[in-house]
């Protein structure tokens, strides 16, 4: 799934943030272990090796419970294949985005008659979220955090990526929170709190806003402000959309970034839950022909 996969390139790009999120310390040093095991072929989401405490962390992001082989063997061989190579003491997490179905045990151990194997479950949608809001690099996991008004909340994490100084930081923390989003929001809602926020702070965007301002004092202001704003859209909806190929794809080819860009909000719009679940870039349909 590709929303697994984006925590796996979070943890992955800052494994001391992760680590001190999850075991509740900041470590002083960790390092990064090859995820592929031994035997047969497994790929751990994402193991973390903290040099401080001579001890593993291997985090499991799950969208979901269900999985086969399931979970709880999953784990145990994980532990298996990791105490074997490097003899040291290994925390297991799985952290699970979206609650199961109301009525699901969610499992902590692997048990079959003398064996027992326990490891920790957290729940995303449970967690205090004054620490996520606090870190740019763990507020992307806020929006799967359980609120009473979840559309107001979504806003108040938009609010809180405008305040982030940093221009490549405060692109990349917006394309990271509109991904994990995409679990509980549906796509037009999400374009329209982060195109009120976010989307007008970029360069692009007020450039293309100014562009229509001037057009708008020779043709008709009116006219000219809708314009500049319809091309704000469509420019960061198309940006929107690179990204999210370039997060699950690596380099997207000039072609596909051409004819992305020339497609209208609408079309983009539409993209946005195929650009998240096309098993390959080369399954991704887009519009032949932008509309005239």
């Amino acid at each position: 799934m590709s929303f697994d996969n984006l925590c796996k390139l979070i943890a992955e790009k800052h494994p001391d943030r992760i680590a001190a999120w999850i075991l509740g310390e900041a470590p002083q040093s960790v390092s990064l272990l090859k995820t592929e095991l031994s035997i047969e072929p497994l790929r751990a989401d994402s193991v973390v090796f903290l040099r401080t405490h001579n001890r593993i962390l291997h985090l499991e992001f799950q969208t979901r419970l269900e999985s086969d082989p399931p979970l709880p063997l999953r784990m145990l061989d994980y532990w298996v294949r990791l105490y074997r190579r490097y003899r040291v003491p290994i925390t297991q997490v799985v952290v699970l985005l979206l609650p199961p179905a109301p009525g699901t045990v969610i499992e902590t151990c692997f048990a079959l008659e003398g064996t027992i194997h326990p490891y920790q479950v957290l729940c995303l949608w449970e967690q205090d979220p004054q620490p996520l809001l606090a870190d740019p690099v763990l507020l992307p996991f806020a929006v799967l955090v359980n609120r009473p008004n979840p559309e107001q909340w979504l806003a108040e994490i938009a609010q809180r990526v405008r305040q982030l100084e940093s221009e490549p930081e405060r692109q990349q923390v917006c394309a990271y929170v509109q991904l994990l989003a995409g679990l509980k929001f549906k796509p037009g809602l999400i374009c329209q709190v982060f195109q009120e926020g976010i989307m007008r702070e970029s360069v692009i965007y007020q450039e293309i806003f100014q562009e229509g301002e001037r057009k708008g004092r020779q043709e008709g202001e009116l006219k000219g402000r809708q314009q500049g704003r319809q091309e704000g859209r469509q420019e960061e909806a198309a940006a929107l959309i690179l990204r999210i190929l370039t997060h699950r794809f690596g380099d997207v080819p000039a072609t596909v970034q051409t004819r992305v860009r020339q497609l209208t909000v609408e079309q983009l719009e539409a993209l946005v839950d195929a650009a998240l679940t096309t098993p390959a870039l080369s399954a991704l349909v887009l519009p032949n022909e932008p509309p005239t």
